[in-house]
């Protein structure tokens, strides 16, 4: 499948944006199930940026604004081509070892709750674990939007029992690491099915399998990752995948909006959002 992707970002503010510096990580990886056809990102200062391959594997550029701005557009348009691998990723080629995805964050700390979840579906077999955690959290956390901001923690969604895609990986991590499993954050896209309500900005979770490397699970919708799912970049939380980071020195008030498109080409099917909905991770 062919699907086309726009992802635009516009950060107003009141007076001059000032100093900052923004770090955009906003170029699907190249792994196994998809093909960048084209890309390309858009930005002020992305002709001088610098760009590296972090440990997590993800092609970050750094650019910085013109200090007296007041609007600034970041814009990430493309076409990937996938196919369907039922959620393996495979071997990625990061810098950092599977085992460094262990390290728990304040986002992914498992309380109680959680482990007890977790010891649930524990079982010899790692693969039928994860898949038994995945309808575990989908059964326990329900989608609902709004529901939670960026900040939340995987213990506090859990307790309420309801969350958006970035709790639901949240909470999948932290039991995948209490349970001694590597876990990851996933951030990209979801070409929708027709008539489908959920944000086109996406997030899910990936846990390090034996002898498959990376397998996706979703527990928003409780399945492994198909060829309706474009990988973006990957982090130890939504922090650290975030599609955009940034530092500013200025005063006043900033304000964001996201619009993120995303089409399969030449099959008519089109699905577009406001705001970043269900994965608050861009900053």
């Amino acid at each position: 499948m062919r699907i086309a992707i726009t992802h635009i970002s516009e950060y107003r503010y009141d007076g001059p944006a000032g100093s900052a510096v923004q770090a955009l990580r906003l170029t699907p990886a190249p792994v196994k199930g998809q093909t960048l056809v084209s890309w390309k990102v858009e930005a002020p200062g992305i002709d001088s940026a610098c760009s590296y391959t972090d440990g997590f594997g993800n092609l970050v550029h750094l650019v910085s604004p013109p200090a007296d701005s007041t609007v600034v557009r970041i814009a990430a348009t493309g076409v990937v081509e996938t196919t369907d691998t039922g959620g393996v990723s495979g071997w990625t080629g990061e810098a950092v070892a599977a085992g460094a995805f262990l390290r728990s964050t304040p986002m992914t700390t498992a309380d109680t709750a959680i482990e007890a979840m977790a010891e649930a579906v524990r079982s010899d077999d790692r693969l039928a674990t994860l898949h038994a955690l995945m309808d575990a959290v989908s059964e326990h956390v329900a989608y609902e939007p709004g529901s939670t901001h960026a900040q939340t923690t995987a213990a506090a969604a859990f307790d309420a029992k309801m969350g958006v895609c970035q709790d639901h990986a949240h909470i999948f991590i932290a039991a995948s690491r209490f349970l001694r499993i590597p876990a990851r954050y996933v951030t990209g896209y979801l070409l929708l099915e027709d008539g489908a309500e959920a944000p086109a900005h996406h997030a899910w979770a990936e846990a390090y399998v034996d002898d498959l490397g990376w397998v996706g699970f979703d527990a928003a919708n409780c399945l492994c990752p198909t060829d309706r799912y474009v990988r973006l970049g990957a982090g130890l939380d939504a922090a650290s995948a975030a599609p955009i980071r940034g530092v500013r020195r200025m005063t006043g008030e900033e304000s964001l909006t996201v619009d993120v498109d995303v089409q399969a080409v030449g099959q008519g099917q089109s699905q577009s959002q406001s705001q970043s909905g269900g994965s608050q991770s861009q900053q």
